[in-house]
């Protein structure tokens, strides 16, 4: 009988392999204890390690993000942890102009590779200050790495390799995806340099990228289209938003003729337009069929409504809708 693992399971995972294997790291944050912060993804892990190595510290994200940025600077292998990604922006100062900028500032011989684990926690009416996920922000900032896990496998080794780098990291992870189910696999550890969007589908029709949670739709969105209207898709999910390789994307493109890219963040300077945009520098225009088509949120902070939440946030339909109008 074949063994399955959550994708909240694959982080806690994770969380054991380091803590068991690698002495100087440690974790430090809000609420670290509790489920009601995190979920399952650190279940007893302070009563297993020790609460000096799973640190639950007061409200301040300035502080503590600025000693594990301290700590990494030291030697030491640290992560922080924000339950909900919009307070992590009190810290932006350290995480982007201190340890994104430390090795460059220092001609590569010192480093701050501490790792930044942000959790996107949304809907259920918690309206527009509890629901950003702002990972085309980060994406943007050289000297940090951004990685956004899709599956269960992806959260445990990219969290593991995200904490063994040499660079500071981003760690976004969903709250949506947290029950999510795949089989068990083994550990396996990537340089985040080398990470390629992973190719989940195989089709000729279209080419369609998700990230994190979108990738999720985009998966039984294709599932559905290739079922009612023989639709069939090259589906990459990306994992690795900072540095972005496109490469696989772009021979695909040139295979279906054919674009979308599903992201769970604004139109406006995202994550999907600069995937477009990298794509059409590169290939010949005249072996597309259709003009790329770009499936986000709208340019609007989150509402607190349920009624209007079921508008805002991107929905399997919607994605449908997109891949046949793309086909016409």
């Amino acid at each position: 009988m074949k063994k399955t693992t959550t994708y909240a399971a694959g982080i806690l995972e994770a969380y054991e392999y380091l803590l068991s294997n690698h002495k100087e790291f440690f974790i430090i944050g809000q609420g670290l204890w509790s489920p009601w912060y995190v979920g399952a993804t650190m279940t007893d892990l302070d009563k297993k390690f020790g609460k000096e190595r799973v640190i639950d510290c007061p409200i301040s994200e300035l502080a503590t993000t600025g000693a594990t940025v301290g700590a990494a600077i030291c030697g030491y292998k640290p992560m922080i942890v924000h339950p909900r990604v919009d307070f992590m922006l009190l810290a932006v100062d350290q995480i982007v102009t201190q340890a994104a900028k430390w090795r460059h500032m220092f001609g590569g011989n010192s480093s701050a590779p501490a790792t930044f684990r942000a959790i996107i926690n949304r809907g259920g009416e918690q309206g527009a200050q509890h629901s950003q996920s702002l990972h085309s922000w980060f994406a943007h900032i050289p000297g940090l790495k951004v990685v956004m896990p899709y599956t269960a496998k992806d959260a445990r080794d990219l969290m593991i390799s995200s904490v063994l780098s040499e660079d500071p990291v981003m760690f976004i992870d969903d709250r949506w995806l947290y029950e999510k189910e795949e089989e068990y696999t083994e550990i396996e550890i990537i340089d985040l340099n080398n990470v390629k969007p992973q190719k989940l589908r195989n089709g000729n029709d279209v080419t369609i990228v998700g990230l994190s949670y979108t990738s999720f739709l985009c998966e039984k969105a294709c599932q559905s289209v290739e079922i009612s209207n023989k639709i069939t898709t090259d589906f990459f999910d990306i994992r690795v938003l900072n540095p972005l390789k496109i490469d696989d994307i772009l021979e695909s493109v040139k295979k279906t003729g054919r674009l979308l890219v599903v992201d769970g963040d604004w139109e406006s300077c995202g994550m999907a337009s600069e995937i477009i945009t990298s794509v059409i520098e590169k290939i010949d225009i005249s072996l597309l069929k259709s003009s790329p088509i770009r499936l986000t949120l709208p340019n609007s902070p989150a509402p607190t409504s349920k009624v209007l939440e079921q508008k805002y946030y991107i929905k399997e339909s919607d994605i449908v809708d997109a891949l046949v109008q793309i086909t016409i």
